[in-house]
């Protein structure tokens, strides 16, 4: 089984990645800008046993894009699984997001997204077979305070997941989402140590997620087994709504 996961250099992209490589996936690195990370990785799991390539690309481009996909047929064949982890995060002020701030935002979150799964879409369909799994947020479904633009493209990523299940299922491809509440990686780490305590305290389990926590969500809905769940959102969060 071949597997494509965007974002994967750090955080929960490596874990995933990490796991899946375990599973006995062939897995391909996708990284825009952490390249001694995904090289590392890559090494890693390669000396580990497993088939891992690391592939530059800014999905959020069509033609980078499909380039990802391009490296990935030439290394290992027709793509199976695609995780869309790829994106960012911002916080500010709603009367501060400027047109650039909004428009990086969809681009890393939400296009990135619908390149990637109309090209893995051109494998799946061919093979009646197929399993997509999107990487939203918690704040998708509930909203962030100073980060509405954040959220609202989250959102789009529940929507789009949604809708391409109900499309793509008689093709015996599944499409769902996973709703990560707080996580260690770096993307929270410009929170200081009072922000993160309080975020801990609001989480009902009483501690903060781990990307292992998201990767095993990854893997169970990666399962050939987990055929009759589609256009489902996980919520990987704790309890924390």
């Amino acid at each position: 089984m071949n597997a494509i996961i965007t974002g994967a250099a750090r955080g929960i992209g490596a874990e995933i990645s990490t796991l899946l490589c375990e599973s006995g996936y062939n897995v391909v690195i996708n990284y825009r800008t952490s390249e001694n990370e995904a090289k590392e990785l890559c090494r890693r799991l390669n000396s580990a046993g497993g088939k891992a390539v690391a592939v530059k690309a800014d999905v959020s481009i069509p033609e980078e894009a499909e380039y990802l996909f391009d490296a990935a047929h030439s290394n290992f064949g027709s793509v199976d699984l695609l995780v869309n982890n790829a994106g960012i995060a911002q916080q500010k002020l709603f009367t501060d997001i400027t047109q650039s701030d909004y428009d990086r935002m969809f681009d890393c979150n939400v296009r990135s997204v619908f390149n990637c799964c109309q090209l893995a879409l051109r494998d799946m369909i061919h093979e009646k077979y197929g399993r997509i799994i999107n990487i939203a947020s918690m704040w998708g479904i509930c909203g962030a305070s100073c980060e509405v633009h954040y959220s609202t493209s989250k959102a789009a990523v529940i929507g789009l997941t949604k809708a391409l299940a109900k499309e793509t299922a008689p093709s015996g491809i599944t499409v769902n989402c996973i709703a990560p509440g707080v996580i260690d990686t770096p993307m929270n780490s410009g929170f200081d140590e009072e922000t993160m305590n309080e975020l801990r305290e609001e989480t009902p389990v009483g501690r903060i997620g781990s990307p292992y926590d998201v990767a095993r969500a990854v893997l169970f809905l990666a399962d050939k087994k987990s055929s009759f769940i589609t256009g489902q959102v996980l919520g990987v969060d704790g309890g924390f709504i």
